[in-house]
């Protein structure tokens, strides 16, 4: 049952479970690592046969595979891929930056140009539970962005197939090669490449522990997008709202992961004895029941705030992934919120929408890093060059400061680099 507290009761640092780690994965890892960099598609071949229990006789997904997987799926569904497609890319093309130079007419140009990564590798989950959605939004940004090759990597079943919805999911994104593999080994192979597998300049998605130490070790060789832990939601709600709607939101995390966070600030007591009794009616019915009732259980919690402004400050505190504002006004409230992934506003906007739907990216900074970082944008995907230009005149009446400024720093080379210009012109 989910524990109901009172404001005080638990620090800010125990609100959600984020405890380390205690799986010790860095040696296998950097094992797994070793072996990729070594032996190519021949160390891929063997962790599938070891790790997924299956005989490849390619790593790539061919283009019949495509076809066959997005044949077998549902109109609707792909109507709703397509959908989804097209909210992210509307939200997400308002995230392009672009190039800017700055000429004074003196002699002086400066400027900035935006050029998009080279290649860039998703990682899409294909364990207890497959994300077509995942594709969706770490595809979409990237190809906004301008990335020239965009390359898929996740698990194969058994059989050796990939999921069908994840097929349909990266075809509608218009992903470029996908590749059977997954785990540790398919991060390696996209930071430093296979025979088969090419190196990408950046690495996107989520994984399990493997994965996120896997992505921690290559980071330096190639980027990433962050290390994600496991996912939170925090709902701060007012007396007025649906005890059923908030327990079915608070599951919506807690299904995802037995780590996962599920938790609730309200200044109603009655509201908070509601919901906890809506969680005992609504987790016998889910599919994923057990993984939903040792979330809950164990890192579940309802505190009790005196307002709602204690509540947004606890929320702050805290950085949460996902926060629902589910709240009378919620425009009142959003300029006081300074640290979360995503925002959900009001009775009628709940997570899920975000995690499928609206356009907003869903890849969010987890365990408190929404204090110093941001959702997958088009950012991810784009690396900035600057460049300057002086003429002779231009340089000739700026030089000595220069020196000057270097001979502050001890740096004789770096002044003489500058009067020496000088003295050409004598």
């Amino acid at each position: 049952m989910i524990k109901i507290l009172k404001y005080g009761e638990v620090s800010e640092c125990e609100v959600f479970a984020r405890a380390e780690n205690t799986v010790n994965v860095e040696d296998v890892v950097a094992d797994i690592i070793k072996n990729v960099k070594q032996n190519g598609d021949a160390a891929l071949y063997e962790y599938s046969r070891r790790f997924d229990g299956v005989e490849l006789d390619s790593l790539l997904v061919s283009a019949q595979e495509i076809e066959e997987a997005v044949a077998g799926v549902d109109e609707e569904f792909i109507d709703i891929l397509k959908t989804a497609r097209d909210n992210i890319w509307a939200f997400h093309s308002r995230q392009v930056k672009n190039s800017f130079i700055i000429n004074d007419t003196n002699g002086v140009v400066v400027g900035q140009k935006v050029i998009p990564v080279g290649k860039a590798g998703l990682y899409v989950p294909g364990g207890t539970a497959a994300y077509p959605s995942t594709v969706l939004m770490d595809a979409i940004p990237a190809k906004i962005a301008g990335v020239k090759q965009v390359v898929m990597v996740t698990p194969p079943s058994k059989d050796g197939s990939v999921n069908k919805h994840i097929l349909a999911a990266a075809k509608i994104a218009g992903i470029d090669k996908i590749y059977k593999i997954g785990g540790a080994q398919a991060i390696a192979a996209l930071a430093y490449g296979t025979e088969s597998v090419p190196k990408v300049d950046k690495i996107v998605g989520p994984g399990n522990a493997y994965v996120a130490e896997a992505k921690k070790q290559v980071f330096g060789t190639v980027s990433i997008d962050m290390i994600a832990g496991p996912s939170e939601i925090l709902i701060v709600a007012d007396k007025n709202s649906n005890p059923a709607h908030l327990a079915a939101d608070l599951l919506s995390q807690a299904e995802h992961d037995k780590l996962a966070s599920a938790v609730l600030v309200t200044e109603s007591e009655d509201l908070a004895k509601k919901v906890s009794d809506e969680l005992e009616k609504q987790i016998p019915l889910l599919s994923r029941k057990e993984i939903a009732r040792t979330s809950i259980d164990n890192n579940g919690k309802i505190i009790i705030v005196p307002s709602i402004k204690e509540a947004i400050e606890l929320s702050n505190a805290i950085a949460p992934e996902h926060l629902e504002l589910m709240l009378d006004n919620p425009f009142d409230y959003l300029d006081a919120v300074t640290n979360a992934g995503s925002v959900f506003m009001g009775r009628n906007c709940p997570e899920a929408l975000g995690d499928y739907l609206a356009g907003p990216n869903h890849t969010l900074p987890t365990s408190g890093t929404a204090r110093f970082s941001s959702p997958l944008s088009v950012d991810d995907f784009i690396k900035k060059t600057q460049y300057t230009y002086y003429t002779a005149d231009a340089f000739k009446s700026v030089a000595k400061k220069v020196a000057y400024f270097a001979e502050r720093e001890g740096l004789q080379a770096h002044a003489k680099s500058a009067l020496s210009r000088l003295e050409e012109n004598k």
